[in-house]
């Protein structure tokens, strides 16, 4: 009955309704019909989701894509914020207590006790050890006050003229590279500049005649330490007067800046010299022993690994193609070589979740893998994408002639690589790091292997992540590292990929949960990552506010702030420019490979 009949008829009396069954008979067709219509339009999606299906990875990104949010800059200004307000926490708690700049004369204390509330030096007058390690990130950060305070220190109190042994490599990346940092910052970044900041290059340049010292051997090699007052290069007490091959090897991007803005042809040489006696033992596939003596030039071991002692020694030879802008080819052809002798030597995969990883070779080459994986190593995976597309976005890079499929296993290995380094943190209590990992590893996959073809893709499963993940009491402190966020600042900036947002995000709260002292007036290291509350260590590290939180802040930054393409940063995250050279040429080349 049409409505319009209802309604003419509602007052007349209602007919007797007849048989249920003829009633219920009556509306039969249209459901049949609808039935049929859900059934055939469920029955479609099935099937074309069961097609995508086919295509596994095309739908597993979809899916994520669907999950995350839209990618705008001003979504993670917060973030950016909450990174910058614990470096000021940071660094005030060290300027109230362990700075003294508030007495006259301000101390400028090396090392800073967040606990104890106290400062402690390393040498009688001070080496400005956190105060220049953090002058960039002050920069960086605009923090033009505090800037003016470390600058003014720097000018009135600051002096390298100390009868002191330092570190050479230690002295070279921190001090060195800030200072030079500082300089390059300021001429670029007009709210930083300032009429004294001609204070920081001749510091540089008087710290770095200072250093020459230590190159002074008979090989070229740099002796391990050096004494800044006597200007007289010291061999190591340890290890048999070696030293370090990373140390050797990782001077080479600030003396040849600092060559480049001086003109002084010494800090070139010297620096040069060092990566030429390294290449011409002609080490198989590119891997180098981790001791090398400064007297003779010879290593003095055969453990090769890319933790402690050997893992910058890879990190500068593609830095250094990149800051002088690729006119230097051969340390493209060195790191290139050495890559693919980590891919085929030190990769391997855990038992359960397969994730990749770098292990250890004790025994070097021929001999079997060690399941260890420093924190340290966790920088490898930034400079593979840096290495595959020389600072430019991967959709870009993809663009450019030199694109190939070697190149697409190197960005794939970077983002295992990488995910392993977050899978270090997603396994403990507090969400942070241990020092090292032992990982649980099939005994096949310890035993040399004569091929480099890559390993199966790694399952995204925590509880695997935990079973794979062995670690030890004496492994379990936290230092507040940098490696793993610079690799996900260098990787978000090559991938545009948020996830790599999210796992800072994620690692930043845990440091800013667990890390912050008691009163909340300063930051500091743990000394076992695997418990609830962590015991706290009292000692806040320099690069905790050098290179951490630096990081940390340029992850959450446009990606327009300090382009890749324009600026490399050392080891110790101090931001120098890419330059063209002109005054100076290569001075050394291979001996053929056989």
């Amino acid at each position: 009955m049409s409505m319009s009949s209802r309604a003419a008829s509602k007052n007349q009396k209602r007919p007797r309704r007849k048989d249920a069954n003829d009633f219920r008979s009556r509306p039969l067709p249209r459901l049949n019909w609808a039935l049929k219509f859900l059934v055939t339009g469920f029955l479609a999606l099935v099937a074309a989701w069961w097609l995508q299906f086919l295509s596994f990875e095309t739908t597993l990104e979809t899916t994520l894509d669907f999950f995350r949010p839209i990618e705008e800059d001003n979504y993670w200004d917060g973030h950016r914020e909450e990174v910058k307000d614990a470096f000021v926490t940071s660094w005030d708690a060290y300027a109230k207590y362990a700075w003294g700049k508030f007495v006259s004369p301000g101390l400028g204390n090396d090392r800073f006790h967040p606990l104890s509330k106290a400062g402690s030096q390393m040498s009688p007058n001070g080496l400005g050890w956190i105060i220049v390690d953090s002058l960039d990130t002050l920069m960086i950060m605009n923090q033009t006050a505090r800037l003016s305070d470390a600058r003014k220190w720097l000018h009135r109190s600051l002096t390298y003229a100390q009868d002191q042994d330092v570190n050479t490599f230690e002295m070279t990346i921190r001090m060195l590279g800030g200072l030079l940092s500082a300089h390059y910052l300021s001429n670029i970044l007009p709210h930083v500049s300032s009429r004294r900041d001609y204070v920081y290059l001749t510091k540089a340049v008087d710290l770095a005649d200072r250093l020459l010292s230590a190159y002074e051997s008979e090989s070229g090699i740099p002796y391990a330490s050096v004494n800044i007052g006597t200007r007289q290069g010291l061999r190591s007490h340890a290890d048999g007067g070696a030293s370090s091959t990373a140390e050797a090897t990782t001077l080479q991007l600030e003396m040849k800046y600092l060559a480049h803005l001086t003109g002084k042809k010494e800090y070139w040489q010297k620096a040069e010299q060092v990566m030429k006696v390294i290449d011409d033992h002609q080490m198989q596939d590119g891997l180098v022993p981790i001791f090398i003596h400064p007297d003779t030039g010879q290593f003095m071991s055969r453990e090769i690994r890319l933790g402690s002692r050997g893992d910058s020694y890879y990190e500068y030879l593609i830095k250094q193609y990149l800051q002088t802008s690729g006119q230097e080819p051969i340390y493209r052809e060195m790191w290139e070589e050495a890559l693919a002798g980590i891919q085929k030597h030190l990769v391997t995969s855990t038992k359960h979740s397969k994730l990749q990883f770098i292990a250890e070779l004790p025994q070097g080459i021929g001999g079997p893998l060690s399941p260890k994986m420093d924190h340290l190593v966790c920088f490898l995976p930034g400079s593979i994408a840096l290495g595959a597309t020389e600072g430019l976005t991967e959709k870009e890079a993809r663009q450019m002639p030199g694109w190939n499929s070697q190149k697409e296993q190197q960005m794939q290995l970077a983002r295992e690589l990488t995910k392993t380094c977050w899978a270090m943190y997603a396994v403990t209590e507090t969400g942070l790091s241990p020092e090292i990992v032992w990982f649980e590893v099939d005994e096949a996959d310890l035993r040399p292997s004569p091929g480099s073809s890559p390993r199966p893709l790694s399952r995204n499963d925590e509880d695997l992540w935990k079973r794979d993940s062995i670690i030890k009491p004496l492994d379990a402190h936290n230092l507040q590292r940098p490696e793993t966020v610079e690799s996900l600042f260098l990787m978000y900036r090559v991938t545009n990929d948020p996830i790599y947002r999210k796992w800072g995000w994620a690692i930043f709260k845990a440091f800013q949960k667990h890390t912050i002292v008691s009163d909340s007036q300063g930051y500091t290291s743990l000394q076992d990552v695997t418990k609830v509350p962590p015991p706290q260590r009292d000692n806040m590290e320099s690069f905790w506010l050098a290179e951490t939180l630096k990081y940390l802040y340029l992850l959450f930054s446009p990606k327009e702030f300090l382009p890749l393409s324009e600026v490399v940063f050392n080891t110790e995250a101090h931001v120098l420019p890419r330059f063209n050279q002109t005054r100076f040429q290569t001075g050394w080349s291979r001996v053929k490979r056989s």
